[in-house]
């Protein structure tokens, strides 16, 4: 177990009075983000922390390495920490106990198998240095495993382990060469802003002003937020692993062993000195002090409970021998922080002026150096040079309560190791929000999902006891369901529920030349509906919005429903003038209703004009609509002629029970997303936060074509450089020719066997009959009939560019 270290002198240094940012928590993360920010320019930083260095999670850590995670960007991330250690450590002059020794994934099953394919196959486009190994050659790098046990191993050779307290120490130590400052034994024990944005952190040594505040609280990270008043739905989870006596095995083997995960058993491994260290996540996890972490809790362990581990000791004992047959030296059980995902939360708060944070950082010694790398870009550039979004706090909203950010972190944690399949929906922490349909629904036959919160109907089965699945990689038992919702929206009509998309209002005298700077497209007349990029001052996508005009000092914006709290934050940081902004997403609900048969169901339930002449294309009314009072969109994402209604929450049955009743003859169906996605696949248009994102620009995503190049905007200036240096690469349809699987994203897109991209989206597209996806590839290969190959579980399958939409190309039908 690492030595807990001390720095003498610190606690007699003034504390300055002011700084340009106060990080609050002298674990990994902070120190990581207080050497970022000295090390990109800020030099007049000041870090806070209540004990010593290390004092929560992070002198307990395992410190094992890796670069897997779920999303590629995080992967990235995560190697470029490991890069980064020997930097710190030689300019820190501190070591960090860096051993590269290369480590391996082993699938002892063949889902677990199939798994490891799809993250080899990230990693081709990712350039990590991944590749598959047999179990007799892990035996040969690691004898102390017994191979019969497994399948296959993915070898990654940057993996291994570090010291977690000399790595802590030597980020701080590097900020401090770098100009930057660190206070231990000064806690922050308040936090208050002032008029300008600025604010005062309250310690023992004084008061400090700050501009930016970063709350790296780690197991404190609650208790700091509750100084503003902000909520953090993180909870420390008690964690154990255990180290051993010597092992000969490992004492007199010529070099030190790799590190290891075994995904069935549920267990992480490495060596340790001359024995080995063996973490597993419990089946049934145990919040630690679920209502508040003690401030005078420092370096201490809990009281171990080998029990609860037990039967995964068992397995791990049979898989390695040698650990089950050494005595056992240490047995550590400590506290650290999870979120509802796993994923960090990081970056600015929504709703808060200048206030940051980085907490739920569990994997922090992989993660570490990439968030504070991503932290130090968005605070001193305005925003990361890559997509955070997995782990942006902005992800939760005020619904994500403490009691709903502990059954999730629990959720999480119990399945660190456990199998989770893209059709999977996890069960815990459900009914968080519903809307009045919900119960409707559900007796419909609805298997629902849960996104940003929010309940919402994935397809729909023949009854509530038909609505299940098995978790698969392949075509699921939902496919012939959701043929049949497509086929009602191509031939007849159907409804979906969308209370899911965002809404946002814009108000006020300015509030057209705001919309004007903000957007990159066009801002409509009343009555109109436009389409419009949303861009970063980089030229980065940052939303893809539909924007109605009520009247001339009044907008309604769409769009995506997970990235609500985002473009919150987004617009109420660039508010000026005489403007009003408001998310009203949960103030608006509603059901899009689409299909050739659309507009005789709408005519039976309105008595405005509908008509085709009388309701043109983009058009938009304040109207009643099955009694109730209404916005009317005349618009459309299947790709056919179509209507959104939107309506307040306590209409939304009433629209419903007169949707259902006008529809029966006409052939009326529910659908879900899964048939949404389906749908647009078919008339290739992208997504938000798959096709759409902030890793690409307008040119590269097609989106430039929505861009009003005569008007000055947010980005401009990089979108036109842009433009003209050529996109490098394109966002591209493919149809595959594959049976009985289709992609569910970050596969690979090869060209002669060397990846030239990667796939975004992608699904079956059930009215054509064909395997789809869209994706990125260079743009020498994006050519309509270029041949390129996708990789699905590590079987390659013939894919062709597509030119333009395979179904109503010209779009007829939504403007019929």
């Amino acid at each position: 177990m690492p030595e807990i270290q001390k720095e003498a002198g610190k606690g007699g240094k003034e504390l300055p009075s002011h700084a340009k940012a106060v990080i609050i928590g002298g674990g990994v993360v902070g120190c990581s983000i207080l050497y970022h920010l000295a090390k990109f320019g800020w030099k007049d930083v000041v870090l806070l922390e209540r004990d010593e260095l290390t004092s929560g999670s992070s002198w307990h850590a395992a410190g094992q390495i890796h670069t897997i995670s779920s999303d590629p960007n995080i992967s990235r991330l995560q190697s470029y920490t490991i890069d980064l250690y020997k930097e710190i450590e030689e300019l820190s002059g501190h070591s960090v106990g860096l051993h590269i020794t290369g480590g391996f994934y082993l699938a002892s099953n063949r889902t677990w198998y199939d798994y490891l394919k799809r993250e080899r196959s990230k990693a081709r486009y990712m350039g990590l240095h991944q590749e598959f190994i047999s179990p007799a050659e892990v035996a040969e790098r690691h004898p102390l495993i017994d191979p019969k046990h497994y399948l296959a191993a993915l070898w990654d050779d940057q993996d291994g382990d570090l010291d977690p307290s000399g790595a802590t120490y030597a980020f701080a130590k590097a900020a401090k060469v770098l100009g930057a400052q660190y206070f231990t034994h000064c806690p922050a024990t308040g936090t208050k802003q002032r008029a300008d944005g600025s604010w005062d952190v309250t310690t023992p040594k004084g008061v400090i002003n700050a501009e930016h505040i970063v709350n790296c609280g780690g197991l404190w990270a609650r208790e700091v937020g509750r100084m503003q008043g902000i909520n953090i739905p993180v909870q420390p989870m008690e964690h154990h692993y255990l180290i051993t006596e010597k092992i000969d095995a490992v004492a007199n083997h010529p070099t030190r062993l790799p590190s290891g995960i075994d995904y069935e058993a549920n267990i992480y491994f490495r060596q340790e000195r001359q024995g080995m260290l063996l973490g597993t996540y419990e089946p049934k996890g145990t919040p630690w002090k679920v209502g508040g972490t003690p401030w005078d809790f420092g370096h201490e362990l809990l009281q171990p409970d080998l029990d609860r581990i037990a039967e995964r000791l068992e397995m791990s004992f049979e898989r390695i021998p040698a650990i089950g047959q050494a005595g056992i030296k240490d047995i550590i059980n400590g506290p650290f922080t999870f979120g509802p995902d796993g994923n960090p939360m990081i970056g600015p708060v929504p709703g808060m002026r200048n206030y940051w944070c980085a907490v739920g950082v569990m994997a922090g010694f992989c993660q570490g150096g990439g968030v504070g790398l991503t932290m130090a870009e968005w605070m001193i550039d305005g925003e990361p040079s890559i997509d955070v979004w997995a782990m942006d706090v902005a992800r939760f909203g005020d619904w994500a309560s403490p009691d709903w950010g502990t059954v999730k972190s629990t959720e999480n944690y119990e399945r660190r190791f456990v199998m989770t399949f893209p059709n999977e929906t996890l069960p815990k922490g459900r009914l968080q929000k519903t809307t009045a349909l919900f119960d409707r629904l559900v007796a419909k036959g609805a298997r629902m999902g849960q996104g940003f919160g929010l309940e919402h109907a994935l397809w729909f089965a023949d009854g509530p006891e038909d609505a299940h699945e098995e978790p698969t990689f392949e075509r699921n038992r939902s496919h012939d369901y959701v043929a049949r919702e497509v086929q009602a929206v191509r031939e007849a009509v159907g409804g979906i529920e969308i209370a899911n998309f965002a809404k946002h209002e814009v108000k006020g005298p300015d509030a057209r030349a705001w919309l004007n700077k903000v957007l990159a497209g066009f801002v409509p007349k009343p009555g109109r509906l436009t389409l419009t990029p949303m861009l970063t001052e980089k030229g980065k996508l940052y939303g893809d919005l539909t924007v109605a005009c009520l009247s001339d000092d009044h907008f309604m914006l769409f769009g995506s429903g997970a990235l609500q709290e985002g473009h919150r934050r987004w617009f109420e940081k660039a508010l000026t003038g005489a403007v009003e902004y408001e998310n009203v997403s949960d103030d608006w609900h509603g059901i899009a209703v689409s299909g050739p048969k659309s507009r005789a169901l709408l005519e039976r339930i309105t008595r405005d004009d509908v008509s085709a002449e009388g309701f043109k294309f983009r058009d938009l009314r304040q109207i009643y609509v099955g009694g109730v009072p209404v916005i009317l969109n005349r618009i459309s994402f299947s790709g056919e002629l179509g209507y959104e209604i939107y309506c307040r929450p306590q209409y939304l049955l009433r629209l419903a029970e007169a949707i259902e009743a006008a529809g029966a003859d006409l052939g009326y169906r529910w659908y879900g997303a899964r048939a949404l996605m389906s749908l647009r696949l078919e008339k290739g248009w992208g997504a938000w936060g798959l096709d759409f994102r902030p890793d690409f620009d307008a040119i590269e995503s097609g989106m430039d074509a929505f861009i009003n190049w005569k008007k000055d905007f947010t980005g401009k200036a990089a979108s036109e450089a842009a433009r003209a240096d050529g996109a490098k690469r394109r966002l591209v349809t493919m149809t595959i020719d594959v049976d009985g699987i289709d992609v569910s994203g970050d596969e690979a897109i090869l060209r002669d066997g060397v990846a030239i991209g990667y796939v975004s989206s992608g699904g079956y597209a059930h009215h054509l009959g064909r395997s789809m996806a869209m994706g990125y590839v260079e743009v020498q290969h994006a050519d309509a009939g270029a041949m390129l190959e996708v990789e699905i579980l590590g079987q390659m399958y013939p894919a062709e560019v597509q030119n333009g939409p395979l179904y109503d190309a010209n779009g007829a039908n939504m403007r019929s």
